[in-house]
């Protein structure tokens, strides 16, 4: 008997099907089985057309949910089923996940509670609101009273698991078209429930314009749902408690958010009043401040009333509202006239702005080249410019000026020197005894400034007029190979002087020590003889969110017990849940995503796993290998546009399934002579101008003014001593 049964069913609604199998299929589970109960012949050919052991159920075009869900549990034979709909999606290694919990429990849970994340038409991958309400609950099994806070959850299948018998036994009042009635139908029967505090399953929600126009009736039926829910709580005090207060909460918000004609609407306000009575717990508190007047208004039935109270918040809001805009203008205003005056004034020569990644705090060349700055010129008073939530992570006695206030504006119409490895604001003034130095942040393989206008999912409304505004202000421009100072050249055309010395934060690749590495690793608690391998995915411009693209839970146990996973998710995506919360498995995957500073997790790793990454041209500086996984190499180099094709100038053994990764290191081949060559020809081409002392030029030549010809010369490649391996390293 398998596991878990994955139950795939309803129609191919906007093609969504396919990338759904596409994805089960990519990552087979031994103890599981999929089951399609197709709705119509597009689901059914799309079926057809995947694995051939997934089984189909074909069923015409009328078959409604419920009748779908229940054909394929028909024919499910494992202990769990996972009720996915067609239209939705599966996280990398979610039914993994499912399939090992559920291994966990015994025969008395009948539901396992899981988190999801929500994809709509214009977002991906957004996380839920779950997450906090099943991390409170553990990993305990438990009954529903003790936990009646579960019945918050969003109400939807997919994010539950059933055990087959529990299904079987209420299979009748389980099945029915309104999901979250089924969803909190399943709650309320279930003796005793599980968590699983780990995205594993995606909500896709389709337009609300592509779908069929709601009726009056199917608003009233919000009612009715509640109305069917309630009894089945029985003399639990807690469920009712939390099923009244979502009740009335969906009811409110029907009624205030939605533009119901005026007949539907007070039909709709009568019938939820009288539910909101009929069923109000006794000695029910109702909330403080508007949504208490809004409940009051709701059970005395007072539409009139109601719609007034409405109307004199919408006043309130649009007053609010302008005070605040007004506010903004005159502040705005008068920082304005700050800045002008401090344009006024001399420049200071001994000071110098350093900024990188819009704010973010001391990292990349930036920070680089301010450390080498206060080694060679310390009478050069250095201030960060960094966002309030980072203020507090900046090393002790950084001075710093947050963007927006009096110091900021003063500060950047003052200083000398403007480093960054983005662009400062557009408001800020170039004034011509000033020197403004770009450092930029990768060698680029994707298309980049001015060459995205012909791809508009990288541009996405990007002001190509401002920007090249922001890059005539441009005195120097850092670069670390012949490839990035030809490209910068034609993505940021400008009279800048192109800096031929290499990245400064890549210095540290030839400066690091035996006891570098083995302090770094330490660090990450990586244990000795371990082989750690770093993957540092990309950013897409065409997903909002970071999902892994591996199924790492899978990927390391192929790897085995000797292999560490270091997960790296890019850091557009710093600020979001990540979802690699709870992959720790004995040490074996770590998430370093918020681990700074990068360079110090290339020195701990044996092997770097990347796609488009620009970390691969920084890392192949150690001439350590580094193994390419483009499972999306033609979607990429079409949205996004690239300088070079990868496929053909790899730094070494390229993967394009999970299954090519894993075999790839088992084999042996992520370092063989074939690999070793590929990285050659990469480093000599892409790692041209770093050789330790990239920081020591930039500041020579840009801060102290000395000539060219009296830099320290680059290095050629071959006399070049990269930073020990960790194999070398504990030696």
């Amino acid at each position: 008997m398998p596991q878990l049964s994955i139950i795939v069913y309803g129609p191919n609604a906007q093609g969504h099907l396919t990338e759904l199998l596409d994805s089960l299929e990519a990552r087979p589970l031994p103890d599981a089985e999929v089951i399609v109960a197709a709705v119509g012949d597009w689901a059914r050919e799309t079926a057809e057309g995947h694995s051939p052991e997934t089984v189909v159920v074909p069923l015409p075009d009328s078959t409604g949910d419920a009748a779908a869900r229940a054909a394929g549990a028909a024919r499910a034979s494992g202990r769990w089923l996972h009720f996915v709909h067609a239209k939705d999606g599966l996280p990398a290694g979610a039914s993994r996940l499912i399939a090992e919990r559920t291994a966990e429990l015994d025969d008395t849970v009948d539901i396992l509670l899981l988190d999801h994340v929500a994809t709509t038409w214009q977002t991906s991958a957004t996380p839920s609101r779950d997450g906090r309400l099943l991390a409170g609950a553990g990993r305990a099994d438990l009954a529903l009273n003790d936990a009646a806070d579960l019945l918050r959850l969003t109400p939807l299948l997919g994010n539950r698991a059933l055990r087959t018998a529990f299904w079987r036994a209420h299979e009748e009042q389980l099945t029915t078209d309104d999901e979250p009635y089924a969803a909190h139908t399943a709650l309320l029967q279930a003796d005793r429930v599980a968590c699983l505090n780990q995205a594993a399953y995606e909500d896709r929600r389709l337009r609300p314009e592509s779908l069929p126009q709601l009726s009056p009736e199917d608003r009233f039926a919000l009612i009715d749902r509640y109305e069917s829910l309630l009894p089945l709580a029985g003399d639990r005090r807690a469920a009712r408690a939390v099923l009244y207060d979502l009740m009335v909460r969906d009811l409110v918000r029907t009624f205030a958010g939605e533009d119901l004609p005026d007949l539907v609407a007070r039909e709709f306000f009568r019938r939820a009043s009288l539910a909101a009575v009929r069923w109000r717990p006794e000695g029910h508190q109702r909330p403080a401040g508007l949504e208490g007047v809004r409940h009051a208004l709701l059970e005395e039935g007072a539409y009139t009333k109601y719609r007034a109270f409405q109307a004199a918040n919408r006043s309130r809001r649009a007053a609010r509202k302008a005070v605040r805009t007004r506010k903004r203008q005159v502040g705005a205003k008068l920082r304005d006239q700050q800045y002008r005056r401090a344009l006024s004034r001399p420049v200071d020569p001994n000071l110098a702005v350093f900024e990188a990644y819009w704010e973010r705090g001391v990292s990349c060349n930036p920070a680089a080249i301010a450390a080498k700055l206060a080694e060679l010129a310390p009478h050069i008073h250095r201030v960060w410019v960094v966002n309030k939530e980072n203020a507090a992570l900046l090393p002790p006695g950084t001075d710093h000026v947050i963007p927006g206030t009096r110091r900021y504006w003063e500060t950047l119409a003052t200083a000398k020197y403007l480093t960054n490895n983005v662009n400062f604001p557009n408001a800020v003034v170039k004034r011509p005894d000033a020197i403004h130095l770009q450092t930029h942040h990768g060698t680029p393989l994707k298309r980049m400034g001015l060459d995205q206008m012909e791809h508009p999912a990288a541009a996405k409304g990007l002001d190509f007029a401002a920007l090249l505004g922001r890059i005539d202000k441009w005195d120097y421009s850092v670069s670390a190979n012949s490839h990035s100072t030809r490209m910068w050249e034609r993505a940021y055309p400008a009279r800048y002087t192109s800096l031929d010395y290499g990245y400064p934060r890549n210095d540290v690749f030839y400066s690091a020590t035996a006891a570098d590495v083995r302090a770094a690793r330490e660090r990450l608690g990586i244990a000795p003889g371990k082989k750690a391998v770093l993957y540092a995915p990309t950013h897409r411009d065409y997903e909002a969110g970071f999902t892994p693209r591996l199924d790492l839970a899978a990927l390391t146990d192929r790897l085995g017990e000797d292999t560490v996973l270091l997960v790296r998710a890019h850091y557009f995506y710093g600020g979001a849940t990540s979802p690699l919360t709870g992959l720790r498995r004995s040490g074996r995957i770590i998430d370093v995503s918020s681990y700074d500073p990068v360079e110090e997790l290339c020195l701990a790793a044996d092997a770097l796993v990347t796609d488009y990454s620009s970390i691969m041209f920084d890392y192949a500086n150690l001439d350590r290998p580094i193994v390419v996984y483009a499972d999306d190499w033609e979607t990429y180099r079409t949205t996004r546009g690239v300088y070079f094709d990868l496929m053909t100038e790899a730094p070494g053994q390229v993967a394009r399934t999970q299954e090519e990764l894993a075999e790839i290191f088992l084999s042996g081949a992520w370092r063989d002579e074939s690999a070793a060559k590929a990285r050659t020809a990469f480093r000599r081409r892409f790692c041209e101008y770093d050789d330790g002392r990239a920081a020591e030029r930039v500041v020579r030549r840009v801060f102290l003014g000395e000539p060219e010809e009296a830099l320290p010369p680059v290095l050629p490649l071959d006399e070049r001593t990269p930073a020990p391996t960790p194999e070398e390293a504990t030696a």
